[in-house]
């Protein structure tokens, strides 16, 4: 009887494949060529899953946001119940650095998909709505801070939220070398600190 073939599996086997040759060569050289050697599989057989390159791309991504969210859940998980909105925030922006080798290589996925949106109007729209969709579920958690007293009613939600994103902008600068990972760990619990105050 022949195997059956878990079509996920091979999406997401297809996936991986991309973020290593985007890890190692660059979003320029993820050619469904490229991703069918890395992956191991026939050009046909990408192609059987994946009718363009845009669709491979964009799967892909999706799959690193939710590996994303998976290592965000985790860390959440070894939160209290409820968890604090600082300790939630922390875990979600460290996710969002590449510190470790597995967030590493969405970080970098996140970064040419950022760059392939700059230049498809197709790509950019659904980054754009990923970003926003992000962002959205940060301010949510700042806005309930205030509701719940952690943070002062005088802090702008919308203005706190972009100061805290823009945290993640210490990416290239961990990823080039420019600073070690302790030091965006410091600045993240720096941030965090001073926003949240001690005691609260």
């Amino acid at each position: 009887m022949p195997k059956q073939v878990d079509h996920r599996e091979r999406r997401e086997t297809i996936a991986r494949a991309l973020w290593r040759v985007v890890e190692e060569r660059g979003i320029a050289q993820a050619s469904v060529r490229e991703v069918a050697q890395e992956a191991g599989i026939s050009h046909g057989a990408v192609q059987h899953y994946f009718a363009t390159r845009e669709e491979m791309v964009v799967f892909a991504m999706d799959f690193a946001s939710a590996q994303t969210s998976l290592r965000v859940a985790e860390g959440v998980s070894g939160l209290g119940d409820p968890p604090h909105p600082r300790d939630l925030l922390r875990v979600m922006l460290v996710e969002m650095l590449p510190l470790r080798p597995d967030a590493r290589t969405t970080s970098r996925m996140s970064a040419a998909y950022v760059l392939e949106a700059l230049h498809d109007t197709n790509i950019r729209t659904r980054a754009r709505d990923g970003l926003a969709h992000g962002r959205d579920l940060v301010e949510r958690i700042v806005r309930q801070a205030v509701t719940d007293g952690h943070l002062s009613p005088d802090r702008d939600p919308a203005t706190e939220t972009n100061l805290l994103l823009a945290l993640t902008g210490l990416t290239p600068l961990v990823e080039l070398g420019v600073i070690e990972p302790q030091e965006a760990l410091t600045a993240i619990d720096q941030h965090l600190n001073q926003l949240f105050g001690k005691g609260t």
